[in-house]
């Protein structure tokens, strides 16, 4: 166990030491890959402070479902207990509000009152609004779909209206959301492996020699690639790490112009940075990626050499 850490220190110290050989090379190629990188983890950030807004906003729809004007009180009054069924096993409020609140309701609301007065009879008919709790997600809209389609079958009922479909359009959008930054996080990450694959090849070619004299003297492949690799690694923690810097400096403009906007609708929204979880997992990804091009790099040049 000794030898294998004592064997990875080394290569880690040579790709350290190749690092400060070439110090200006390095950071240009980290700049390149941090470019690459940010636009997907400004992306991440953005969905990952969107995505608790929209579970708020799809909490507790509503059904209002509204009866023919000419079925009778008592059988709208009836109709209660089959409501009730339907919504058996959701949370829910069942509220019947008759045609007379809902025309006072009118009134108060809309400001209208003397033109609905020459209207003479009430236009309105005896209503029911269904007011579902225990809705977390977007995706549980479609539940509420399947709910309203049973009540459109009761006797009497003339139309029923769900708020739903908003949600289900905000949840469409994030999804295509997701899929576009998924395809942008592929296309980017293939060009982060093409300039490291290519920064390795160039370090593989200027060490022919050295590479040459250490076969000749016993070493192993493993031995020979490892630092290499390490320098690969290196080369995409650093550039995600100017990435997620470079994002983290963004959010301070943009929550400046986020909050004159916001304030308009009564709301506090600001772009939060990434939780230090998510935060790794970008860092572990930009390094992997590193890796990979290192690795692509040396089998396919190091073939080459023998």
């Amino acid at each position: 166990m000794n030898i294998w850490f004592r064997q990875h220190r080394f290569a880690l110290g040579a790709a350290l030491a190749h690092v400060r050989k070439a110090p200006g090379s390095f950071l240009f190629n980290v700049l390149v890959v941090a470019v690459a990188l940010a636009l997907p983890f400004a992306g991440v950030t953005l969905l990952d402070n969107v995505k608790p807004m929209s579970e708020q906003l799809s909490v507790d729809p509503e059904i209002s479902l509204f009866l023919r004007a000419d079925t009778p009180r008592e059988d709208a009054e009836a109709l209660a207990p089959q409501l009730r069924q339907i919504l058996h096993g959701s949370r829910a409020r069942v509220d019947f509000v008759p045609r007379e609140q809902a025309l006072a309701n009118l009134k108060d609301r809309s400001g209208l009152a003397d033109v609905i007065e020459t209207l003479g009879d009430n236009p309105l008919p005896d209503s029911y609004v269904m007011k579902l709790e225990g809705f977390a997600s977007s995706a549980d809209a479609v539940r509420v779909d399947a709910i309203a389609e049973q009540m459109r079958l009761l006797p009497g009922v003339d139309s029923v209206q769900v708020d739903s479909a908003w949600v289900k359009r905000l949840a469409a959008l994030l999804g295509v959301l997701r899929l576009a930054l998924l395809l942008l996080a592929v296309t980017l990450g293939v060009v982060v492996i093409a300039v490291v694959f290519n920064t390795i090849r160039l370090q593989v070619l200027t060490q022919k020699e050295e590479i040459a004299v250490s076969k000749l003297l016993g070493a192993t492949d493993n031995f020979i690639h490892r630092p290499f690799y390490y320098t690969g690694a290196l080369l995409g923690l650093c550039a995600g790490a100017v990435a997620l810097g470079a994002v983290a400096l963004a959010l301070r403009p943009l929550n400046t112009a986020i909050a004159e906007f916001a304030r308009l609708y009564a709301s506090e929204f600001q772009l939060a940075a990434l939780p230090p979880l998510g935060v790794a997992a970008l860092l572990a990804i930009s390094a992997g990626l590193g890796l990979a091009g290192a690795m692509l790099s040396v089998q396919r040049h190091l073939a080459r050499l023998k």
